[in-house]
């Protein structure tokens, strides 16, 4: 696999962009699960982190994230710049993660 530089900055020390191929994103649409919100709802009467969801949320953003990389990488990119994540709620118990940043060539 094509290794290729993701940074939120949009230059890369001692790297000179040559090319802008454009933006590219990737994302993921989960819907929360009836096992998971009966643990959340115990966790939430005694306080702390609600693990099942982080594991939900840390797996939707690296698929969103890898995603975006193989967009990238099928431009024929260097690096991903001025990376970024976002979130939204896309209906009633769904969430989407979103990322996206620029693919660009070195020299």
């Amino acid at each position: 696999m094509k290794e290729i530089i993701a940074t939120t900055t949009f230059d890369v020390p001692g790297k000179k962009i040559a090319e802008v191929l454009g933006i590219v994103r990737g994302n993921t649409v989960r819907s929360r699960n009836i096992g998971r919100d009966i643990g959340a709802a115990f966790k939430n009467l005694v306080g702390g982190e609600v693990k099942t969801y982080t594991e939900m949320v840390n797996q939707s953003r690296d698929e969103a994230y890898n995603r975006m990389i193989n967009e990238a990488i099928k431009l024929g990119a260097n690096a991903v710049v001025g990376l970024r994540f976002a979130s939204s709620t896309v209906m009633q118990n769904t969430s989407e993660i979103l990322v996206y940043g620029t693919a660009v060539k070195f020299k």
